[in-house]
């Protein structure tokens, strides 16, 4: 049995840094020029979708949600490469699927671009299949700006 001691809290200003550095350390320089942009509008908007694991004061992963036409997409998803497969991943989708429901969307989809393909499984770990996968040719508002 895996004996984790980290915790999910909503994402506070002073985090800031910490998640700059954990995106940096963790996608690669395309997606982390577009996934901070998306993460900068999401947090003028509704910085309650974005959640972090910590442990011992220190932010070891990141998750980046929004909703868009009452349809809710987990859009990033981040965990410093030593903390990967302790769970940390699965408890960041379950903590945000959380705050999807209590804001009642109509849906809950996991966004695909090129550069979360390799993360797929830990969303189908989690439960989702093929079909709550959104290729879709629309891009969320917080990519589109």
């Amino acid at each position: 049995m895996l004996v984790t001691s980290y915790q999910v809290r909503s994402f506070q200003l002073s985090d800031s840094v910490a998640v700059t550095e954990l995106f940096k350390n963790v996608l690669s320089d395309a997606c982390y020029d577009e996934t901070m942009s998306a993460f900068a509008r999401q947090l003028s908007w509704d910085s309650e979708l974005i959640l972090v694991a910590e442990e011992e004061d220190e932010i070891v992963g990141v998750i980046v949600g929004t909703i868009d036409k009452q349809q809710a997409y987990y859009y990033r998803i981040a965990v410093d490469h030593s903390h990967q497969r302790r769970g940390i991943g699965q408890a960041l989708i379950e903590a945000l699927r959380g705050r999807f429901v209590v804001r009642k969307v109509h849906r809950i989809m996991v966004t695909v671009d090129e550069h979360n393909e390799m993360v797929l499984p830990v969303y189908e770990k989690a439960g989702y299949q093929a079909n709550d996968f959104s290729r879709a040719a629309h891009r969320l508002s917080i990519v589109n700006g």
